[in-house]
């Protein structure tokens, strides 16, 4: 097992480029379950969560290669539809396997999904929205099984609230499915329009794509003719290497980047006092030497993230007073907080609130990553530390983050990863 080494209060400088997005890519690969044809996949971040996916396929019976950031992956000749325990446990977002495997096979059988220390995320959206397109459902021995001999019926399905592997996971199921299936109260982040763009581009017919209410006309089982793809730019990525130039008070480029998936994230950078100046494809940020405190709500995008609530919560302790960040989305988000407060960080949680009284100073200490978001956060944290910084169990960032040592290698961090 590995740990990252960090020596904190170095000044960075410099420019690097931002990976695709693992949270698009992922959607993106389940689907190639619902082609016919060979498929190029580009820009996939070489992460662990990617790596999972692409080992479930080929034991579904898809034929995958994966170098320099191409997938070429083949599932025309898929042959089981078991997606197992052992496999599942390890990556929540595995449960997209289940949709494209129903509406292709009629049948499929899911392990419950694992893989996630921050909170309940129940699947029984997906469930509920499959069952009303004629799927039968059980569970049985911790598997999912789903049934819809006759294939998938389109209908109108209202989500009780926004979720983003809900919305991907039937999108797929309506893709194939018999008639007209219309979803409100849709997720409307960037990932699930890249996944519905892909589609209409392998010939379905969607309409609303970037609104909270899609009409999907299914193929009646016919299996689709996919497009090469390219991933975008991963916005959670971009935005916590902006966090990296901001809490050390760096000046930092960030390229091949997509700043309009990233305007709640830039304006809470304003409020708290730092330029930015924003291209086309990049971003640049300076320092601020007098960074303001910040209030943040997480919130469905297009508000602020949740997944980059616990990179904000770091570069608070640097502000000249008292932030506060609630978060909305997901219980357990804030088990970074005792490990930002063994650096030195004075943090209270109320609830669902976190206060954050700066400016602190902070000392290295050992700190034990919990999730993948709350371990860049401590990342962050321990690049402004005095002395050294050691987070144990990086297993989680190298979930959702392509060459970290490398990029922050770049930019002039002292960073290594040692053997524990």
């Amino acid at each position: 097992m590995y740990s990252l080494e960090i020596e904190g209060g170095c000044s960075l400088f410099g420019e690097i480029d931002i990976s695709g997005s693992k949270n698009s890519a992922l959607p993106l690969i389940a689907s190639t379950i619902l082609a016919k044809n060979k498929i190029c996949i580009s820009n996939v971040p070489d992460v662990a969560d990617i790596k999972t996916l692409i080992r479930l396929l080929t034991m579904l019976g898809g034929e995958a290669s994966f170098s320099e950031n191409t997938l070429y992956i083949d599932t025309s000749n898929l042959s089981k539809t078991k997606a197992v325990y052992d496999i599942v446990r390890t990556m929540r977002a595995s449960i997209l396997v289940l949709a494209p495997l129903l509406a292709r096979f009629g049948y499929c059988e899911v392990s419950l999904p694992g893989g996630c220390a921050i909170g309940s995320r129940p699947v029984d959206l997906h469930l509920k929205a499959l069952q009303k397109m004629g799927a039968e459902i059980t569970i049985e021995e911790g598997y999912i099984k789903a049934k819809a001999p006759k294939g998938l019926l389109g209908t109108e399905i209202t989500f009780k609230k926004k979720t983003v592997t809900g919305t991907e996971n039937i999108v797929m199921a309506a893709s194939l499915a018999q008639g007209t299936t219309i979803l409100k109260n849709c997720a409307t982040e960037p990932e699930v329009m890249q996944l519905c763009e892909v589609l209409q581009s392998a010939g379905v017919e969607i309409e609303g794509i970037g609104t909270e209410t899609l009409k999907i006309v299914g193929s009646c089982g016919k299996l689709l003719n996919f497009p090469d793809i390219e991933v975008i730019p991963d916005r959670i990525e971009a935005g916590t290497y902006l966090c990296v130039g901001a809490i050390t008070n760096s000046e930092i480029t960030i390229n091949r980047v997509n700043p309009n998936h990233l305007s709640s994230v830039l304006e809470k950078f304003q409020e708290m006092g730092f330029r930015l100046d924003t291209q086309t494809n990049s971003i640049t940020i300076f320092p601020n030497y007098n960074i303001q405190p910040v209030q943040i709500v997480t919130a469905e995008y297009p508000l602020f993230p949740t997944d980059m609530q616990a990179q904000f919560v770091a570069l608070a302790t640097q502000a000249n007073g008292i932030s506060q960040v609630e978060e909305r989305l997901f219980e357990n988000r804030f088990m970074h907080v005792n490990e930002l407060q063994r650096l030195g960080a004075k943090i209270e949680i109320e609830k669902n609130r976190v206060y954050i009284y700066g400016k602190s100073n902070l000392n290295g200490a050992d700190v034990m990553a919990t999730d993948l978001r709350a371990s860049s956060a401590l990342v962050l944290a321990g690049l402004v530390a005095r002395g050294k910084t050691k987070v144990h169990r990086i297993y989680h960032l190298d979930r959702g983050y392509e060459k970290l040592e490398e990029k922050l290698t770049a930019l002039g961090a002292k960073v290594r990863r040692v053997q524990n």
